[in-house]
């Protein structure tokens, strides 16, 4: 018998500049997430990462201080989430 997937899905979230870094950590702290997406006002995707089960703290430090400085960059913007449920 093959084994199940997991199903995915996506959620996005509209944010502002300022509120991104804590968004991203409120939305990694939940968890189940396989991927995180920002994209900017126009919907180009300004960055990516995957977000491993059981990565915290030192790992992923270096990427929460990536976003913070892209949020300086960006007044508006979309998160765009993938799941695993």
């Amino acid at each position: 018998m093959p084994a199940k997937k997991a199903q995915e899905t996506t959620e996005t979230f509209k944010t502002t500049g300022d509120k991104l870094l804590d968004k991203i950590k409120q939305l990694i702290h939940e968890g189940n997430i396989r991927t995180i997406s920002i994209l900017d006002k126009d919907g180009k995707t300004v960055l990516t990462f995957p977000v491993t089960i059981g990565v915290v703290g030192v790992a992923i430090a270096p990427m929460l201080a990536v976003v913070g400085a892209i949020a300086t960059f960006l007044t508006e913007c979309t998160i765009k989430v993938e799941k695993k449920r």
